[in-house]
């Protein structure tokens, strides 16, 4: 289960983190979906999980990683760290025993822990190019435009509704705002129910790899996306967020960048299914709650080809349904408004 050039790096984690040189039981985690090897170990009959990162990039891990899981694990939002090496890029934790996570404490708890994560002292900020979120696309340059380049070129939507979808980001671009009162410690990596941890009492977020500085409408919005299913369940997240029922500014800057959001997996995913042939429009997308919340049960895979495809889809479906209305302009000019 471990590589033999890994080997070494997992004894001397052991070593630092218990005084042994091995553990008593060892297995391979199979749920979620990453490049790392994740273990659950037992040293001393407790259960721990060691990661190895096996996908180095100088760039974009694994220190900023580590620091991010330190401050969130002294915050109490992440397991307790015991031991991390940027040389050998391994790290052991407590491991989190799983139950199932009701969505209804859900609508309380993650909220809570996201106002915890956002309060931390600023995670260190990231190029334009290794932004993994859907902020990515409201930069300017390069990065950006090959990116919307090659989406255009896969012709994974017609040309009137590619035309739309860049006329949509176009509008934001231009009005969403770009302040450091809202850039704050992120995860960025919360639409993975997989890196959300339930122990029956409290809320654990997990693999930090993507953790950077970043707007904080970004986790709220996409969480959102797990737990959230109407109005009114909007308000009481926010609410839990804030700590006060949500102003109009907030309740508009939510909004759009939950459209962002949208845009952002539509083409992100669309862009990779299209990597396994044509898109089949033919074939109907699942209702976007039903979909999220197989997600969150574990019964979707995003691996998975057919994944990609309703995953792209239903994200497609639900920017243009938000589109139809005057919610999306009205929220524009609120958010606009007050920069």
């Amino acid at each position: 289960m471990i590589p033999q050039d890994k080997s070494a790096a997992v004894t001397r984690g052991l070593r630092e983190a218990f005084g042994v040189s091995e553990c008593e039981d060892m297995r391979m985690m199979t749920k979620g979906h990453t490049t790392a090897i994740v273990l659950r170990i037992v040293v001393r009959g407790k259960a721990y999980l060691l990661r190895i990162i096996m996908r180095p990039n100088a760039k974009i891990g694994p220190a900023r990683h580590f620091n991010c899981m330190k401050a969130a694990a002294d915050a109490g939002i992440a397991p307790h760290v015991w031991c991390t090496s940027v040389e050998d890029e391994i790290s052991i934790t407590d491991f989190v025993e799983e139950v199932p996570f009701p969505r209804t404490e859900a609508l309380v708890l993650m909220p809570a822990a996201l106002r915890t994560l956002h309060a931390l002292e600023p995670f260190c900020r990231v190029e334009d190019a290794y932004n993994t979120t859907c902020t990515f696309l409201l930069h300017k340059g390069t990065a950006v435009e090959d990116f919307i380049g090659k989406f255009q070129a896969a012709k994974v939507l017609s040309k009137e509704e590619t035309e739309k979808l860049l006329g949509w980001r176009a509008q934001v671009v231009d009005a969403y705002p770009h302040d450091e009162e809202n850039m704050v410690s992120s995860h960025n990596d919360l639409f993975k129910p997989d890196n959300t941890l339930f122990d029956g009492r409290r809320v654990w977020l997990v693999d930090w790899e993507a953790a950077f500085l970043n707007d904080r409408y970004v986790d709220l919005a996409v969480v959102s996306n797990l737990i959230v299913t109407n109005e009114a369940e909007g308000e009481i997240y926010l609410q839990k967020y804030f700590g006060q029922p949500a102003d109009e500014y907030q309740q508009a800057r939510f909004f759009v960048m939950q459209q962002i959001v949208h845009m952002f997996y539509a083409m992100v995913y669309l862009y990779f299914a299209s990597f396994g042939g044509p898109v089949d429009w033919n074939e109907e997308a699942p209702e976007f709650y039903e979909f999220h919340r197989r997600m969150c049960g574990g019964e979707v895979n995003l691996a998975d080809q057919r994944a990609k495809v309703d995953f792209g889809k239903v994200h497609w479906n639900k920017l243009s349904e938000n589109m139809r209305g005057s919610r999306f302009d009205d929220a524009l000019r609120v958010v606009s408004g007050r920069h």
